[in-house]
């Protein structure tokens, strides 16, 4: 039995230092200041959930915890805020109750989701002219360009007594991720690459780079 001066043992996050998913896990984890282990899935075309910390949908990340085993982004975030001490002021998804910030959140969590369907097709030998592919591929344009036309103002609209938003993480994750692994330019995106800039200057954006895991 544990007695109350033992410390739990840290949280096992589960992915990949190159996904997107999981870096808006380990920003979180860094705003909330969580210490975790990272345990790296080394092939994304492994059918064992063990591989991917017992998800049954082998996707990553997954958290591990004293508490039990939490699947998908959004979960883990609100876990690590949860397991926080100082609890900063999050405005998460369901806080988002106007049609402009939840049509936001939407559309950058479909394309992010969209993105790694195109990455991982690629991977797989699928050929740039398949119709599916040549849709998908077209969505990821046509969110990313409403996402440029109403980033401003949505942006605007989140709730100016905050310390950190889901949108925010994961509209920069989207944006510099499509570069990263060059799935679209975004040059053209003047405003999502002004965001980028300004919230590429908290720590712990420095603390979770994109990289191909060694």
């Amino acid at each position: 039995m544990q007695t109350a001066h033992e410390e739990l043992p840290k949280p096992v996050l589960i992915g990949r230092s190159s996904s997107h998913f999981t870096r808006v896990t380990r920003i979180f984890a860094a705003e909330m200041r969580i210490d975790y282990s990272f345990r790296v899935v080394r092939d994304l075309m492994s059918s064992a959930p063990e591989d991917y910390g017992g998800n049954p949908a082998l996707r990553i990340p997954t958290l591990q915890t004293p508490r039990g085993i939490w699947f998908g982004a959004l979960n883990i975030c609100r876990e690590l805020w949860r397991q926080s001490s100082h609890r900063p002021r999050v405005v998460w998804p369901e806080d988002l109750d106007e049609p402009l910030l939840a049509n936001a959140q939407e559309l950058v969590l479909q394309a992010m989701a969209t993105e790694v369907t195109l990455i991982m097709s690629k991977a797989a030998g699928v050929n740039d002219t398949n119709a599916h592919h040549a849709k998908m591929r077209k969505g990821l344009v046509n969110m990313m360009s409403w996402l440029e036309e109403n980033a401003r103002p949505a942006l605007a609209a989140l709730p100016p007594h905050r310390d950190l938003s889901y949108l925010e993480v994961t509209l920069f994750c989207l944006v510099t991720h499509l570069e990263f692994r060059d799935v679209l330019p975004t040059a053209p995106y003047s405003e999502l690459n002004k965001f980028c800039q300004q919230f590429a200057t908290r720590a712990s954006i420095g603390e979770t780079p994109f990289r191909f895991d060694t």
